[in-house]
Order: structure tokens, then C-alpha cells, then sequence
């Protein structure tokens, strides 16, 4: 009889998880009829259209423009993952070390805009960048140049382009990370003799690596799937992203093809997030570096 109470207190907590449990089913139920079941419909569809077998993938293999859009996409990403890494680790840097005011003002320099819709930066950009550009009318009037240069429509302005839309999600997480280490760690290297770059470089970027892992993945792999910023910035007669592709063929109504592209693109994606996870061990990394933050 004493053990009553703890019997039936068990089976309330373990109605209560089961109804907590149903609070996911509608998330769950979304997430298979409007991500799972349309992606399926996809790979299905990239093998048995127009005819069964392999030979949308064969013929992606043959076209060397499709070959050379895969080399275009990942070479694209992996530069703007580069270049956000940089400037985004001295920018987190500057401001977990700077006073509070300062601070804010450079976090709501980085989260305002991208909080403002991505097609409409795109645009600004354009604007910017174009021959009748800020840009190229103001070094015409400083008389730098003689005619306009060509910003728009180059491989130059898309990895601008994606660099100023990715760059918050590389910030973020480094800047979490930042958070969560011990500014007296490196004072420590400082007291036993180790000169500001030394202990910089052997404390304190060790410590912040997690963070931008974490950032690096999360640009890399939002860059595979770039459309609007090359589409709108880059040279459309060349290089192509290969979502671009895969927009094109489906408005061509070449389901299987454009399908079979599609699914190209997120084995890719897959196959860097299975790398990343079994070489960086990716849950981790997330943990510390939107866990990090105190």
C-alpha cells in the first residue's frame, strides 16, 4: 500500500509526457506533408520521368554546363564560407570586446538587416552595384575612373552578394562562443610570459574554433542553395548556381530532369552535413556555440 502513491504518481507523469508528446504532432504533420512528402515526390519523380532508369542522372553527367554548375556552386561556397569566416571572427572579436553601447549598436548592425527581406537586399545591391551605380558615380566624380566598371553581373558581385546575406550566420555563433571564454585565460598566458598574439593563438582561437565550425557549416551549406543573389547579381550567360538549373528546367516543364537535379543538390547538402558531423562532431559544436553564450 505504501507503494501506491508512487505507482499511480508514476503513471501520471507518464500520461502527462504522452499528452505533452501530442503538443509535436501538428509540427510533425507539417513537416511530412510540406517538406518530407514533396521532397520524396522528387527523387521519385527524378527516376521514373519520362522513363524509368538513370537516365536524367546520366544525361547531367554528359552536359558539361551541368557538371561545370556543380564545380560553381560548391567553388562559390566554399570562397563566401572563407571570406565570412574572416570577417566574421574580427567582427565577433571586436564586439565581445568592446563596451556595452558599442556593442549593441555592431549586434543590431548585423541582425537589422538581416531581418529585412532577402530579395530586397538583393535589389539594394543592384542598385549599388550597377553602371549607373553609388558606386561608379561616385569614382567618376573623384575622377579615379574614366567609364564605368563592370560590378554587376560578375562572379565578384555574387560572392558579394551572398557574403552580405550569410555574414549574420557567421557572427552569431562566434560571437556566442566568444561569450562563454574566460577573458582571464589569456591573461593567465600573458602572466606566464606569453607575448598578445601568443596567447591570442594558443588560448584564445583554440577556444573559439567550435563557433566558427559551426558558422562555416551553417554558410557553406545555405550557399548550395542560393538562387535569388546569383540570379539577380551574377552572369547568367556563364556561371550557373545549380538551383538556378533546377529552376530553369522545371519552368521548361522537365520534370525528371529538373527532379533529378534537385535531388543532386541535396545529396550534396547530405553528404557535407554527414561529413561534417562524423569529422566535426556536429552536435557538439551547436552546443557550444548557441549554448555558449552566459
Amino acid at each position: 500500500m505504501a507503494q501506491t502513491p508512487r505507482i499511480t504518481g508514476s503513471r501520471r507523469r507518464g500520461g502527462s509526457q504522452a499528452w505533452w508528446g501530442l503538443l509535436a504532432l501538428p509540427a510533425a504533420l507539417f513537416m511530412v506533408f510540406f517538406f518530407a512528402w514533396p521532397l520524396g515526390q522528387m527523387i521519385f519523380r527524378s527516376f521514373m520521368d519520362p522513363t524509368p532508369g538513370l537516365d536524367n542522372y546520366v544525361r547531367f553527367a554528359q552536359t558539361p554546363s551541368g557538371v561545370r554548375s556543380l564545380f560553381e556552386t560548391l567553388g562559390m561556397s566554399a570562397l563566401v564560407t572563407i571570406i565570412c569566416a574572416v570577417v566574421g571572427y574580427v567582427y565577433a572579436y571586436a564586439v565581445r570586446f568592446a563596451s556595452p553601447r558599442i556593442a549593441a549598436v555592431l549586434l543590431f548592425a548585423v541582425l537589422f538587416p538581416a531581418g529585412v527581406n532577402l530579395l530586397v537586399r538583393t535589389f539594394a545591391l543592384q542598385v549599388v552595384l550597377r553602371d549607373t551605380g553609388i558606386i561608379n558615380q561616385l569614382l567618376l566624380r573623384i575622377h579615379l575612373i574614366s567609364e564605368h566598371l563592370t560590378l554587376i553581373r560578375t562572379e565578384t558581385a555574387v560572392a558579394l552578394g551572398m557574403t552580405c546575406m550569410l555574414l549574420p550566420y557567421m557572427v552569431l555563433p562566434v560571437y556566442s562562443v566568444m561569450r562563454g571564454i574566460n577573458p582571464e585565460y589569456v591573461q593567465a598566458a600573458a602572466g606566464l610570459g606569453a607575448r598578445p598574439i601568443v596567447a591570442f593563438a594558443r588560448v584564445f582561437l583554440p577556444m573559439s574554433l567550435p563557433g566558427l565550425y559551426a558558422g562555416g557549416l551553417i554558410v557553406f551549406v545555405a550557399g548550395l542553395g542560393f538562387y535569388v543573389v546569383p540570379q539577380l547579381l551574377g552572369d547568367n550567360a556563364g556561371g550557373r548556381f545549380l538551383s538556378q538549373y533546377t529552376a530553369d528546367y522545371m519552368a521548361q516543364a522537365e520534370w525528371g530532369y529538373g527532379s533529378a537535379i534537385g535531388t543532386i543538390l541535396l545529396l550534396v547538402t547530405l553528404t557535407t552535413l554527414a561529413t561534417a558531423a562524423r569529422v566535426l562532431k556536429v552536435g557538439e559544436i551547436l552546443r557550444q556555440s548557441f549554448g555558449g553564450a552566459r
